[in-house]
């Protein structure tokens, strides 16, 4: 004769399985109230960035800086909590570089002392945020072409490079130039460098310091050239061909143009 599983057993899964649901109609739903909730979601996160941008002045604040990490750590610790249980499979959210970007963000924010010297890592949230599709189905969900979200990526690379970079010489290399003691000096030195602008009154010293200003220049001028490319390319639309799966085309394209099937492209005032 089968045994009936304990009621104690049941309501907790049941209720994992109510909280799961909720957290996905809130983190992937189309509803206003799941919108609203992404929207929310996202300032909290321009908010976390602007701390993290700050943090290298705020940390001479002492203990209320800490205070503030610590609260930062546990709002991050929640988001990321809600997109794991609200993604279909954890394992496949796991494999994300994404995901593993902002466990090593968290992990510097749960241990600020001994993780110290990677704080300049935090930045890479920027990018993270910007580059995510979470992003770009509550903020973008209206535009019809991809040239603003093409270009916003790019931007976004480009500045998350700067303040990594930045963060990199002012944790590396500060007080080891008489020009370099603080962290708007490192700032100064990583856009001139990038920029190929050279002034020299801010030198790395050594062939570390030199291996390091050839990387932020070469990285420079090829994210900028990225960025030069989204913004000449010719415009284009997000419409998937039916046949091959090609995802972008012409406004006014009949055809796809890897495998010739008629399209049915709507225009601006279709949608």
């Amino acid at each position: 004769m089968s045994r009936s599983r304990p009621e104690t057993e049941t309501v907790p899964k049941a209720e994992g399985l109510r909280l799961r649901a909720r957290l996905r109609y809130l983190y992937h739903g189309s509803s206003p109230l799941a919108v609203r909730f992404r929207l929310a979601v996202i300032v909290v996160d321009f908010a976390i960035i602007g701390f993290f941008l700050a943090a290298p002045i705020l940390r001479e604040a002492g203990w209320a800086f800490y205070v503030v990490d610590a609260i930062v750590a546990v709002a991050l610790m929640a988001d990321l909590t809600g997109r794991a249980l609200a993604y279909t499979d954890i394992k496949d959210w796991l494999k994300k570089p994404t995901t593993w970007v902002d466990l090593f963000i968290l992990a510097t924010l749960l241990f600020p002392q001994s993780l110290y010297n990677f704080g300049f890592l935090r930045m890479l949230r920027l990018w993270t945020l910007l580059s995510s599709d979470f992003f770009w189905r509550t903020v973008g969900r209206r535009f019809d072409d991809t040239r603003v979200e093409e270009v916003t990526r790019a931007m976004a690379a480009l500045v998350t490079f700067v303040f990594v970079a930045t963060g990199f010489v002012y944790a590396t290399f500060r007080n080891d130039h008489p020009g370099l003691t603080g962290y708007l000096d490192a700032l100064y030195f990583t856009v001139t460098t990038l920029t190929t602008t050279g002034f020299g009154d801010i030198t790395l010293p050594g062939a570390w310091g030199r291996l390091l200003s050839i990387i932020i220049m070469l990285t420079g001028i090829t994210l900028f050239l990225r960025l030069a490319q989204t913004l000449v390319r010719p415009h284009k639309v997000r419409f998937p061909c039916p046949v091959c799966g090609l995802q972008k085309h012409d406004p006014d394209a009949v055809h796809c143009k890897a495998c010739g099937e008629t399209l049915c492209i709507p225009d601006e005032g279709h949608h």
